[in-house]
Parts: structure tokens; sequence; C-alpha cells
């Protein structure tokens, strides 16, 4: 009897993300109706490569910054993989572009322009 091929293990760094075919627009708006999600968000649309979570600079603590990421992750706002020991955060524009067409840019704009006025 021949032994059965080994399946691959999934590595515990593999963190799960939303297929493309998987994403809701009503998830999409919820994970950035908060500002700490969408000040990290912002930041990406600008980022030219993916940043680390340990780049943002934000006023909460460690495990609420790690919450604010899982929500964009599994929303399908973000992709994360590590690097190292580093967990890397890009942004799923492409995505979001293809399955909502100027969603996010038409949010961004009015994040600035809400910031501007704000102060």
């Amino acid at each position: 009897m021949t032994p059965a091929p080994a399946t691959p293990a999934v590595s515990s760094r593999e963190l799960p993300h939303p297929a493309r075919e998987e994403i809701r627009l009503e998830t999409v708006l919820h994970a950035l109706s908060d500002p700490m999600r969408l000040r990290i968000v912002r930041e990406l649309t600008v980022a030219t490569d993916a940043l680390s979570c340990s780049h943002f600079d934000l006023p909460v603590t460690k495990s609420t910054t790690t919450h604010h990421f899982r929500v964009l992750r599994e929303a399908g706002v973000i992709q994360q993989t590590y690097q190292g020991t580093a967990k890397m955060n890009g942004l799923r524009r492409e995505d979001l572009e293809d399955l909502f067409p100027g969603l996010l840019d038409a949010l961004m704009d009015a994040a600035a322009h809400q910031a501007a006025r704000l102060g």
C-alpha cells in the first residue's frame, strides 16, 4: 500500500484573508467607519510599499491596534504578510477598485477634506 501524499500544513504565520469575491461593501464601509482604521488606510494609500504594523503611531494600546488591523484584513481592505518577524500591511487596492470602482478614492478624498476642515 502506498502512503497518501502529505498535505502541506498551513503555517501559523499565514493569516486568513477573504477572497476577492467574498469582499462585501457593507463590511468594507464598516471597517473604514472607525477613525483609527481610516487613518491606517489613508497612510497605506500614499505608501509605495507595504508598511509594518510598527510604522503606525496610533494613540491606542497595542492590543487595540492589533484589533484594527484584523478588522481591516478580515474586511478585505488590507493584505497582511510576514516578512521575518514583521507583519507587513498593504492595501488591496486592485481588489477594491475592481469590486467598487472609485469607492476608495472617493472615501480618501472625503477623509482628506474632513481632516482639513477639522484641522
